[in-house]
């Protein structure tokens, strides 16, 4: 699925705030037909602005003043939506304006929480486990691409709908190394996996709330049978390459033989 981001920029006065013939001069910037608005700390004589031009008119020295001013703001607004695509963020009206207002420069993101987690818990988890996360990772990493075709997003952006979209683009991902797509209680682990992450976030101070807070894990209760006689004879027959799976197979073999049956 291709996405699209549109973008505009629109100065304008704000009339309802008006005296004495001036009005305060904003900056409203769209994306994808959403809005924030800028108050760009201005006031200026209504009867001097062009609503269509979006400038002032004339050449006075107000007026170059101004316009000027207004070129240098747009040439900002413009380079602070560069960055944040370099930086592969997901780009909204309000993370271009946090960006513009430098108000961003604390908010950390998802990329940021996965670093500091693995960091953390190396000496902490069990191998496997680790393994499992770096698996989990890989898929919120491809899931933001692919619904929102970028890399990383501020933790301040992540929403119950989010949530909900990542468990929907699990539940319709087939992987590589399988024939069908994931089972729910797989799913549910991935999702498990990023909640703890985003928790530890929560924890840290990181964000304000728990966009976690609302969802619930459903687990399948899985009855597990045990082997037949045949399929306990594949497992003992299979060819295996390598010593110490083909020694794990010899002792998983052996239990099974020797434990006894209650």
């Amino acid at each position: 699925m291709k996405t699209t981001t549109t973008f505009s920029i629109l100065f304008w006065l704000k009339k309802s705030k008006a005296s004495n013939g001036k009005a305060p001069l904003y900056a409203r910037l769209t994306v994808n037909g959403k809005r924030a608005e800028i108050s760009l700390k201005r006031k200026i004589t209504i009867a001097n602005w062009c609503p269509l031009k979006s400038r002032m008119k004339g050449t006075k020295e107000e007026s170059r003043l101004i316009n000027n001013y207004l070129d240098q703001v747009s040439s900002e607004i413009y380079q602070s939506k560069t960055e944040l695509t370099a930086e592969d963020i997901f780009i909204t009206a309000q993370t271009i304006k946090a960006r513009y207002l430098k108000e961003d420069q604390q908010n950390f993101t998802i990329n940021d929480i996965i670093e500091y987690h693995n960091d953390d818990m190396l000496d902490k988890l069990k191998p496997g486990t680790q393994k499992n996360y770096y698996t989990t990772q890989n898929y919120i990493t491809d899931f933001l691409f692919i619904k929102y075709k970028v890399t990383n997003m501020y933790l301040r952006q992540l929403d119950y709908n989010l949530i909900l979209k990542f468990e929907t683009y699990l539940r319709n991902y087939t992987p590589k190394d399988h024939h069908k797509k994931m089972g729910n209680n797989t799913v549910m682990k991935h999702i498990e996996r990023f909640r703890k992450m985003i928790t530890l976030a929560f924890k840290l101070g990181w964000i304000e709330k728990d966009p976690f807070i609302n969802f619930e894990a459903k687990f399948e209760k899985v009855e597990r049978e045990c082997l037949d006689e045949f399929e306990l004879l594949i497992i003992e027959e299979k060819a295996i390459r390598i010593e110490r799976l083909d020694f794990v197979r010899d002792l998983f073999v052996f239990a099974c033989y020797t434990i006894p049956k209650f």
